[in-house]
């Protein structure tokens, strides 16, 4: 009984991997494909990698750094937003700029007002002070030379009437009297003569170098908002309020190193196409005037024509994308530039990676 058993499951097993062999010997029909493969539109052509950017005559998107450090308080920006020149972009804490700004503002007014002060010299008031002093001191001298005529007098008529002493005494007094009016009379001709000439100069100067600080301080707080130097379309935000930033920029925590606050593009109605041309092909490349190219966007069946705009005639080092800070490549590529018309059937973004065929006409 049981090797009946063993032989039925064999027959099974024999029965299923018969049934098996023929299933998978049916051949299934190839799906089509879904777009064609790219191939060169020119007989003979340069296949190359290009990256989409904004069309600029010089570098390639617009990266927005703060020219001050500090705590971002406000973004005033959308990724997408188109920009004019001047619109502003973050906000950064100025709160003591701000106050160091009004500050100098003051010392600035106080300085002014100085100098103001010392050209309405003399003031009247000063002047009749210094007249008075003047006029109490020829009072003065006047008394005591009565006095010492009297005594001296006195003691020509008779020296045993008053004692030397006190003649001496009176002629000091008239002595005294004379200096302290030649005092008052420079004194108040001091007064009369207003601020010395050196002396508004060099508060000229201070004056100017207060409001220079101040115009510097206040041009400094104007950089606390960080603004569009030119009209175009906002492609990243890459900080948000509480963020701090710097000159450096802001710290990205998926690559590890300090990328742009802001990345800008001109208007995408035009983009350009930075093609990168391994330098075994660079002979191989047809001269400017008679460069021809066209790029494929992957995954589709768009294929754009491109106009020619410049070879940047610098040969760098390859950067691979996968890694832009540890790879290491000894491939050296030259970059050349085309540009082409964006349009809503086939929109591109800066960025983007594309494939590049460059002909000859």
């Amino acid at each position: 009984m049981k090797n009946n058993w063993i032989f039925i499951v064999a027959a099974a097993g024999v029965a299923i991997g018969l049934a098996a062999a023929y299933v998978f010997d049916i051949k299934q029909p190839a799906q089509a494909a879904v777009f064609a493969p790219v191939a060169s539109p020119y007989p003979s052509a340069i296949y190359t990698n290009g990256m989409v950017e904004s069309e600029q005559s010089q570098g390639e998107n617009i990266n927005v750094f703060p020219e001050v450090a500090g705590r971002v308080v406000k973004v005033m920006v959308e990724e997408g937003q188109k920009v004019e020149a001047g619109a502003p972009l973050f906000l950064i804490d100025d709160s003591v700029q701000h106050a160091t700004v009004e500050q100098l503002r003051l010392q600035a007014m106080a300085a002014d007002t100085t100098l103001q002060e010392m050209k309405a010299q003399p003031r009247k008031e000063n002047l009749a002070v210094a007249q008075a002093q003047l006029s109490l001191a020829e009072q003065n001298l006047v008394t005591a030379r009565d006095q010492y005529d009297k005594r001296a007098e006195a003691y020509k008529i008779d020296p045993r009437s008053i004692s030397m002493d006190t003649l001496d005494t009176a002629r000091d007094n008239l002595e005294q009297a004379g200096a302290s009016a030649l005092v008052a009379a420079r004194q108040y001709e001091l007064t009369k003569a207003g601020a010395w000439s050196y002396d508004i100069a060099t508060q000229e100067k201070q004056a100017l170098a207060s409001q220079q600080a101040y115009r510097a301080a206040q041009a400094l707080l104007e950089k606390y908002t960080v603004r569009a130097q030119n009209p175009g379309v906002v492609l990243a935000v890459n900080t948000a309020p509480g963020t701090f930033v710097s000159s450096a920029g802001t710290y990205d925590n998926y690559t590890q190193a300090n990328a742009p606050a802001v990345v800008m593009s001109t208007s995408q109605d035009r983009l350009a196409v930075r093609c990168y041309v391994d330098e075994i092909l660079i002979s191989r490349l047809p001269d400017a005037a008679h460069i021809k190219a066209e790029l494929a966007v992957r995954g589709s069946t768009v294929k754009i024509p491109l106009e020619f705009v410049r070879i940047q005639p610098y040969v760098s080092p390859k950067i691979e994308l996968s890694n832009q800070r540890q790879e290491k490549v000894d491939l050296r590529v030259l970059p050349v530039i085309f540009r082409f018309q964006n349009s809503e059937a086939a929109r591109l973004y800066p960025g983007q990676q594309v494939d590049v065929y460059i002909g000859q006409k």
